[in-house]
């Protein structure tokens, strides 16, 4: 039998085992990799290559939607399906642009999930059943309409910088989590705010948490 391979992409160390042990259930399914941050995750996926990338939207480092977008660069055959806590519209367009195959809320089944991931290997889009494909649809080609958004104008690695910067590293600690300068580190995050229009700590941690970057505090 082909077993499909699969990476599974959360920081919630409990979570992982249950999807282990969920998906590992399935006689065509393998999991070759398992990852707690988003940095992690891309190395992962360049080094295996899997067949899917269950991927939580928030994890540090990297989010996951910065994630989704990245792995079609570096593992172009895997299909991403989003497992998530988050119902907003607004995060299943963002996860549906970014590339990733399949959306499911974290209250789904354990059934539901395994049809997403067997639609994602097929090349089909699956959304949880309280998704609205055509609302979904609509608002899709709404977002494409709009005026770009000044974080698309971002390269990969200032996205990446964004999030560390927002969450508390210094440039120093970024240079060191990326394997770069210093220097190189600090011109990323002069850069990234240039682009957004941003001039303070303050206002990168506000635009992250307002653009989904950061999870916004209870």
């Amino acid at each position: 039998m082909d077993k499909k391979t699969i990476v599974l992409a959360d920081d919630h160390q409990v979570v992982r085992h249950g999807l282990r042990v969920l998906l590992g259930a399935e006689p065509d399914f393998s999991i070759v990799g398992e990852a707690s941050d988003g940095l992690e995750a891309l190395e992962i996926l360049e080094r295996s290559q899997p067949d899917i990338l269950v991927l939580d939207l928030m994890m540090p480092g990297i989010n996951g939607l910065e994630v989704a977008r990245q792995a079609s660069k570096c593992s172009p055959r895997t299909s991403v399906v989003v497992l998530s806590m988050h119902t907003n519209e607004a995060y299943v367009i963002e996860a549906l642009r970014a590339g990733a195959r399949a959306y499911v809320l974290k209250s789904s089944t354990s059934d539901e999930l395994v049809r997403a991931i067997r639609e994602a290997v097929a090349g089909r889009r699956y959304l949880s059943a309280p998704l609205s494909e055509h609302a979904i649809e609509a608002y899709t080609q709404k977002a494409e309409a709009a005026a770009m958004d000044p974080y698309e104008m971002l390269t990969d690695r200032e996205r990446v910088v964004l999030q560390l910067a927002a969450e508390g590293h210094t440039s120093a600690e970024i240079a060191v989590r990326l394997s770069i300068s210093p220097r190189t580190a600090e011109t990323h995050r002069s850069n990234l705010m240039h682009k957004l229009g941003l001039r303070t700590q303050s206002d990168l941690i506000r635009y992250a948490i307002r653009r989904g970057v950061l999870p916004m505090e209870n």
